[in-house]
């Protein structure tokens, strides 16, 4: 018996540690070198090129890691915070994270040897034979059997490889789920910044209608003038005053929105958003001639590599199945026919060995996985092409939005100052005589919807920037290759 346990505890031994060896061998360096050579070939033939008249800048990590905090507003940095623990898309996320962690330990397991005990009881009777009598025996059994898979072809490894890229997939689709979730936090603040913004100048447009319109009222009483300047200003004023409600409805469904995000009750945030605040705006930023290799932090680029990798690995542990699989097993245990007897005298037993299973008759079956595995390969292979040139172009798209709203924007500062101009003489000269009420309502309209415009433009240059942050995978930090 003392050789027998010496047998056994040398089997687990070297199986333990031979499994530990196996586990810790390298990935293969084919499936990182593949996609290396990819990103490369594709990066270098779609460089985002630098604007003309600009500097080239790379926008630092710092930045990038915590975007939000360029456009220093207190409110939408709590709101982007309080988003990342609250949000329901969040919790989804999290937990596919813990769901791949818990199958890549499903995969490691695998790689050590399986001890399983066993305990049965049984009795047993025998019908009465011609002339005999009927007889009963019970049985009793205790035992722990062992079983260990040699991974010589890397078939165990390679699914582990495949989980391992995976659980980094999904750490990579946390990411990319927060990098959407605040950059659509922002663009809604934003918004509804814009909205409260333009909700101001449509009231104090209202206000000095109204003004004129007492004027105009007074003078109509007072029969200096006629009906038609009158009704001129008041249709004027109504299409003012008619404005402001659906700008208020609009407010209200932004700041629900706001609480969904954050994943909050609506009407939660009425107290924090119902005060006006100015439109948040970044310090000046030269975010252009990014070069492509800056693209490689966005997360949804990670996700594709990362599950391109797991399926390389499943195709890897596929063509394992090709050899023969090589296991050592043993087991060792009591037998006896009353439960006193099983710890005693020759009760005891054992049996250890190896076994060699090849499926030799599934080999048409094998090669088929083999080619299922390589064509999911192929789609993972072009969809990642297809996220590089996706990434790419929202970078590009994004800049030039962005660029070009500054452009509109410096033409609307203009025209909302000439605006101003042209509606103090269009007043002045009404008031003299010297015009009819007809060019005041013309620049009247046109000064509010200029300023209106220019609010409009303001929201946009804000909305754009945070675009550009997203597109380059703005508010998380790169992963670590090691974090499992």
């Amino acid at each position: 018996m003392k050789k027998t346990k010496i047998l056994i505890f040398a089997f687990v031994l070297v199986a333990v540690f031979s499994s530990v060896a196996l586990a810790e061998t390298a990935p293969k360096e084919k499936d990182k070198e593949l996609t290396e050579g990819k990103w490369i070939e594709l990066s270098s033939r779609y460089e985002i090129p630098a604007t003309v008249g600009r500097e080239m800048q790379k926008p630092t990590p710092e930045l990038i890691a915590s975007w939000w905090e360029s456009f220093g507003d207190t409110t939408l940095t709590d709101l982007i915070k309080v988003s990342l623990y609250n949000n329901r898309d969040m919790v989804v996320a999290r937990a596919k994270v813990k769901e791949a962690r818990a199958t890549l330990g499903a995969s490691k397991s695998k790689l050590f040897p399986w001890i399983d005990s066993s305990g049965t009881w049984g009795s047993v009777r025998e019908p009465k034979n011609f002339g005999g009598t009927a007889k009963s025996e019970t049985a009793y059994k205790l035992g722990i059997d062992a079983s260990w898979e040699i991974d010589i072809f890397g078939g165990r490894r390679a699914e582990v490889d495949a989980s391992v890229a995976t659980l980094e997939a999904q750490y990579a689709s946390l990411h990319a789920a927060w990098v959407t979730l605040s950059s659509e936090v922002a663009i809604t603040y934003m918004g509804l910044r814009t909205l409260q913004s333009q909700l101001e100048v449509a009231k104090q447009n209202l206000g000095l209608q109204m003004e004129m319109h007492d004027m105009l009222q007074s003078k109509y009483n007072s029969g200096l003038i006629d009906s038609l300047a009158l009704n001129q200003e008041k249709y004027t004023l109504e299409q003012t005053k008619a404005s402001i409600p659906p700008i208020e409805a609009n407010i209200e469904q932004l700041k629900n929105a706001l609480s969904v995000l954050t994943g909050m009750v609506p009407g939660s945030l009425e107290e924090t958003l119902k005060v006006r605040k100015d439109i948040p705006k970044a310090n000046e930023l030269t975010l252009v001639g990014i070069p492509a290799e800056a693209l490689r932090q966005r997360p949804d680029l990670r996700v594709a590599e990362r599950e391109l990798h797991a399926q390389m690995a499943r195709k890897r542990a596929a063509k394992a199945d090709l050899w023969p699989k090589f296991y050592l097993a043993g087991s060792i245990g009591t037998e006896g026919l009353t439960a006193g007897s099983l710890f005693n005298g020759p009760a005891k037993m054992y049996s250890w060995g190896p076994k060699i299973s090849w499926p030799i008759f599934h080999w048409g079956a094998i090669k088929n996985n083999i080619k299922v595995q390589g064509a999911k390969e192929e789609q993972l292979l072009a969809i990642y092409e297809k996220t590089v040139l996706n990434a790419v172009a929202e970078v590009r798209n994004a800049l030039t939005e962005n660029i070009r709203e500054r452009e509109r924007n410096e033409s609307l500062k203009r025209a909302v100052e000439a605006s101003k101009v042209a509606l103090a003489v269009a007043n002045d000269k009404y008031k003299n005589g010297l015009t009819d009420f007809n060019s005041v309502i013309i620049a009247q309209k046109a000064a509010l919807s200029l300023s209106n415009d220019l609010i409009v433009s303001e929201g946009a240059i804000s909305s754009n920037l945070v675009k550009v942050f997203k597109a380059l995978g703005g508010g998380w930090a790169p992963m670590a290759e090691n974090k499992q």
